[in-house]
């Protein structure tokens, strides 16, 4: 990341700054995970003052058919509607957060950044601003309709060819965890493993203890190590692409660009004729199916 970019992520003091110089900024409340979808009822229970909740199933994917995966990206039109109904207005600084480490956030932050909206995620999110002695209120809070236009193009998705093509025009990023790389863990996906040539680095590998993500020099590290050039293309896949786009959101920390696969595992496991590699190497024992 250059001097002259932003960077992805904010800190609690920097928000509490630009709040208390009255710069327009717009809290987003993006609490979700696998094992508790639904975040509506903590987010109910306390969140940040003036933040309103975004319904990840809801609005940040869409129904889509089983072969699409299990978090398709939500249409446009769609997406540009609830960015209004939560109250973003043109010229407005959005914050997402969560409480899982900004992994559901990066999901909203990957969506709106590509459109044209100025976005950030809240580093270390409601932890962080807890712990720095933030005000909680309860509640719903339902805005205002913003006037936010985003844009309609969409560079920051890789197609199934492309993610396929990846490790030898660069390199396709796992972040999943090693068992379900391997193929050893189960899966609510019709097979188990991974696209064949992919490196494993676990999103959280990106997470420091605490929830804050880790500095540049970190993830260059962790790249170096996985033999990942982040001069060279990057493409970046998961499950359902929601933990991608946080491996996204830490590599745009360090100033390397990647693209998001956003059907990711289910949907490439869903897909007649890809094959499959499992073991702990990147082409591994490979199959098809």
């Amino acid at each position: 990341m250059s001097a002259a970019e932003e960077s992805p992520v904010i800190g609690v003091a920097e928000l509490s700054a630009l709040r208390a110089r009255r710069r327009p900024v717009r809290l987003l409340d993006v609490r979700w995970r696998l094992d508790l979808p639904e975040g509506r009822p903590l987010y109910l229970g306390g969140h940040l003052p003036g933040a309103v909740y975004v319904d990840l199933e809801q609005e940040l994917t869409r129904p889509g058919h089983p072969e699409e995966g299990r978090h398709p990206l939500p249409a446009f039109a769609d997406l540009a509607r609830a960015a209004r109904r939560w109250g973003v207005r043109v010229g407005d600084l959005v914050v997402v957060y969560d409480d899982n480490d900004g992994v559901a956030a990066a999901r909203a932050w990957w969506l709106l950044r590509r459109r044209g909206v100025e976005v950030r995620v809240l580093d270390g999110g409601l932890r962080a601003w807890i712990e720095s002695g933030g005000p909680l209120e309860g509640g719903d809070l339902q805005p205002t309709p913003g006037d936010v236009v985003l844009r309609d193009e969409d560079p920051g998705a890789a197609s199934i060819d492309e993610a396929a093509a990846a490790p030898r025009e660069g390199a396709l990023i796992d972040a999943r965890s090693p068992l379900h790389y391997r193929g050893t863990a189960p899966t609510p996906d019709p097979r188990a493993g991974h696209i064949p040539g992919a490196v494993n680095i676990p999103t959280l590998a990106h997470v420091g203890p605490d929830g804050c993500l880790r500095g540049p020099a970190h993830v260059h590290r962790t790249l170096a190590d996985a033999g990942v050039d982040p001069a060279r293309p990057i493409v970046v896949s998961c499950s359902s692409g929601i933990a991608a786009a946080h491996t996204a959101l830490a590599l745009a920390h360090a100033g390397v660009p990647s693209r998001v696969f956003p059907g990711s595992w289910s949907r490439w496991s869903r897909t007649p004729g890809r094959p499959v590699a499992v073991g702990p190497s990147p082409w591994g024992e490979v199959y098809a199916r």
